[in-house]
């Protein structure tokens, strides 16, 4: 039976809102945690989580409102109105299972969204805002994304050009220890690129810009060491992976400078990642010896027969999201009829052992203890008999959804003035235990 406590999701991603307003409600560490200390606070609200990326800020709360969601936000800008979406009960459960299992990630499949959902769960136990509903929430939602990645591929291969780059070159070299990277010029995926490689083992970074200033700049960002653009030609003679990335309208590598290049490194092989548009390397070096050269059309193409793998195998990642969705519901529903068969069970226990110690102070004096026991073993087996088939359908209406039966029951047997009176509501752990007696009565005699 429902306390009226319902999950709520107010946000804002990248899908609604431009980085200037994301970046004005985004929150990390302690103020991230006071913040959360606040909204736990907040009228209506009984648990409560953030969700706070680049892509991606999501308030889960749950209790009876989503007005202190919902102040979140306007509470840190007013432009922040025009761009958040709102869900609720299992809408606002499927979305949560879907972005931990990356199915709403800017690039579909990406690992670093689990980690970060992870991480504000972390925040939110740490702040005593998770209590029991939001671990239970939070847990199935790392289940979820455990089973999408395990049993669908759509976390498989590289997203983005810049993976597929390094993809690349490992297939090329393998293990990259001992090798050297040279980075053309100053772009971003360039960049991106030349990190990855070094955390793959490449030797050196070596970054080479006809501005000393950027080149310096980039050095630093990418733990590398700038070199005189003058002296580009050794450079080339040095490295085995060049990522060529400049604003230059023509070709920077050409064939003949390539082919005086690999006579110099003794033909060992060298591999070209031409990021630029225009073109910085010449197609025509590709045709030359131990040369493998790839622009960005190449790497394109892969991102693209990537991306529509993935989108394929999303559609199982949905299924298993929404049986996933339906499991955690049923098993909400289960969870609050518990108190109600417990009430029960209670309820008819007192009037059997009442009706039982009334029965034995009349005739007990003729009966030995064996007889005594008999009288209370049957008091208990008219209970476990009576309440086994209003057990069996609460139960299977809680798990199909119905909310109805249980509130039902409730009134009949007139146990919410009983709890009331009582002054304890059941715990769920107790609940689950007396309730568990009551789906088994011939394992309780």
């Amino acid at each position: 039976m429902s306390d009226g406590r319902e999950l709520y999701l107010v946000g804002l991603s990248h899908k609604t809102a431009p980085v200037a307003v994301r970046e004005r409600v985004a929150l990390s560490g302690e103020v991230l945690k006071e913040a959360l200390v606040a909204l736990h606070c907040a009228d209506g609200v009984s648990e409560a989580m953030v969700v706070s990326t680049c892509n991606r800020v999501e308030v889960y709360v749950y209790g009876r409102s989503l007005d202190a969601a919902r102040r979140f936000f306007l509470d840190r800008t007013a432009e922040a109105a025009g761009h958040l979406y709102e869900r609720t009960g299992p809408e606002a459960v499927r979305h949560l299972f879907r972005v931990a299992s990356s199915l709403d990630s800017m690039v579909l499949g990406e690992p670093q969204i689990l980690g970060q959902v992870k991480e504000a769960y972390g925040v939110a136990a740490s702040a005593q805002s998770a209590g029991p509903f939001v671990s239970r929430l939070a847990n199935r939602a790392f289940a979820t994304a455990k089973r999408v990645r395990s049993e669908t591929e759509v976390a498989r291969g590289a997203g983005s050009v810049s993976q597929v780059a390094v993809e690349l070159v490992e297939k090329i070299f393998g293990d990259l220890e001992g090798r050297d990277v040279l980075l053309v010029g100053a772009g971003k995926m360039g960049a991106l690129s030349a990190k990855a490689l070094r955390d793959l083992g490449a030797d050196r970074i070596l970054v080479s810009n006809r501005s000393p200033e950027r080149a310096a700049a980039l050095a630093e960002q990418v733990g590398g060491r700038a070199e005189p653009w003058e002296s580009l030609e050794s450079l080339l003679v040095l490295a085995d992976v060049v990522l060529v990335s400049t604003g230059a309208p023509t070709y920077v590598l050409t064939r003949e400078l390539t082919a005086r290049v690999m006579k110099a490194r003794r033909q060992r092989s060298v591999c070209f990642i031409d990021l630029a548009v225009p073109r910085n390397v010449d197609p025509a070096c590709a045709e030359l010896e131990n040369v493998y050269a790839y622009d960005i059309d190449d790497l394109q193409k892969v991102v693209a027969q990537t991306h529509q793998a993935r989108a394929s195998e999303a559609i199982r990642a949905e299924a298993i999201v929404e049986a996933e969705v339906m499991g955690f519901t049923r098993e909400r529903e289960t969870r609050a009829a518990l108190p109600v068969l417990a009430a029960m069970r209670r309820r008819a226990e007192e009037i059997a052992r009442a009706e039982a110690e009334r029965t034995l102070a009349h005739v007990g004096a003729r009966l030995d203890e064996k007889g005594r026991r008999s009288v209370e073993a049957m008091a208990q087996a008219i209970v476990n008999k009576l309440l086994h088939g209003p057990t069996a359908r609460l139960k299977e209406a809680a798990a199909s959804g119905d909310p109805t039966l249980p509130g039902a029951a409730a009134e009949l047997f007139g146990v919410e003035a009983e709890e009331a009176s009582r002054g304890r509501p059941p715990a769920p752990e107790r609940a689950a235990g007396e309730a568990g007696a009551a789906a088994n009565p011939e394992r309780h005699p």
